[in-house]
């Protein structure tokens, strides 16, 4: 793992790294996870004005919640994975999307940096007030399932999508800090 990582709001200055990591990751051919990387940034700024807007509930799209997206950046501002907090629930979520999606770009990948990842975002969310964190993923993303469950998550009843796609979820407990 890369040696000293962190969280960092989206930022115009890091445009050229994250354009790396969102590049990388629309070659891989995989799903975009967590689903705000999926955005277009070819108007950078106004896609971090986006990302900022979510946070602040400002022209939140109908059906969606607040929520808090950071970047993992190494020491080098290279942008390793990212991460989106959603500050609340609703049934969607609370089904099969949860309160935190997360993911690491695929060179990046089997190093620790997703449970790195996973740890600081839950530092942010016990930040918002969040006591009891959602996170959820497919049956079939062993990684995923093991990242969380270091991360102290509790398997709950899993969640099958319309498609047959089973969900698992997991509730991680936050201590008062």
């Amino acid at each position: 793992m890369e040696t000293h990582v962190y969280l960092e709001r989206p930022t115009v200055e890091l445009r050229n790294e994250y354009l790396s990591f969102y590049h990388e990751w629309k070659m891989s051919g995989e799903t975009m996870v967590p689903w705000v990387i999926s955005k277009d940034p070819a108007d950078f700024p106004a896609m971090i004005q986006n990302l900022s807007d979510a946070e602040q509930e400002e022209n939140l799209p109908e059906g969606l919640v607040p929520a808090s997206t950071y970047w993992l950046v190494s020491e080098e501002k290279r942008v390793i994975g990212a991460v989106n907090i959603r500050h609340r629930l609703n049934e969607a979520l609370l089904n099969a999307g949860g309160h935190i999606g997360y993911g690491i770009r695929s060179s990046e990948r089997r190093k620790g940096c997703a449970t790195r990842l996973l740890f600081l975002a839950l530092e942010k969310a016990r930040e918002l007030g969040i006591a009891s964190v959602l996170v959820v993923c497919d049956d079939d993303n062993v990684g995923s399932e093991k990242t969380i469950v270091k991360n102290g998550g509790v398997q709950d009843t899993s969640f099958v999508e319309e498609d047959g796609n089973i969900v698992k979820r997991f509730w991680i407990e936050l201590q008062k800090g």
